[in-house]
């Protein structure tokens, strides 16, 4: 993820592709990758969509010049331009909504935890915050939050840069230094650095190692501990 998000990215978030779809629906396996053409716009252009690890790239041509028509990733005030760009939007959901499936998060670690959680207590992430749409808030049955998910830039906890997910939970005092000595764990963003950490979910921490610390979140939530 970046801070800006293209067009196939803006689309495809929070989902994932279903291979068998994709080959219904006319995608053609190229050794990891899943390959689609299609002319369109009165057969002047021609798009190409390549999937491949869950990532979508996707390429307009001018088939006049055989060209890439890039004029569609451009802020170009015309009627031309913006009627091939909605046309190719219109290729793009089409494909989502056939052969993709929605996701509650960006990262598949992400998505491993959630799955843990609503498996394991029944609770789904909710999101509070139109402002802050990747946000995931995890409640007990009395309301209080014992974990929330959120998508950040990488600086809010760390020297570097780039979007990433995190997830808060909370900690036991005794054990906060101990456990802020592992890679990918820093003081908690945006709450009390006391009794709550920010864990990085780019894989950086086995998932049993983050789902120990979940568990131990919700007891702690349950208990009343401050």
């Amino acid at each position: 993820m970046g801070d800006y998000m293209t067009i196939e990215e803006n689309i495809f978030n929070k989902s994932k592709p279903n291979y068998l779809k994709l080959v219904k629906y006319g995608f053609k396996q190229k050794n990891s990758s899943y390959i689609y053409n299609q002319n369109f716009f009165n057969n002047e252009f021609m798009v190409e969509i390549i999937i491949k690890d869950n990532n979508v790239d996707g390429k307009v041509y001018d088939l006049n010049t055989m060209l890439e028509y890039t004029n569609i990733r451009l802020s170009i005030e015309g009627s031309f331009v913006n009627s091939v760009k909605e046309e190719y939007i219109k290729i793009l959901k089409n494909i989502k909504d056939n052969c993709f499936e929605s996701e509650y998060f960006n990262l598949e670690q992400s998505n491993r935890i959630t799955s843990y959680i609503m498996d394991k207590y029944n609770i789904k992430p909710e999101y509070l915050w139109n402002k802050y749409p990747g946000y995931g808030v995890f409640k007990n049955k009395d309301n209080k939050w014992f974990g929330i998910i959120m998508d950040i830039d990488r600086s809010k906890i760390s020297n570097k840069t780039g979007l990433t997910e995190i997830i808060n939970l909370k900690v036991d005092k005794d054990e906060l230094d101990n456990i802020l000595k592992n890679n990918g764990i820093y003081e908690a963003y945006h709450m009390n650095k006391k009794s709550w950490v920010s864990i990085s979910l780019d894989d950086t921490l086995d998932d049993e190692f983050i789902i120990d610390l979940i568990d131990k979140s919700y007891s702690l939530v349950n208990n009343k501990v401050d």
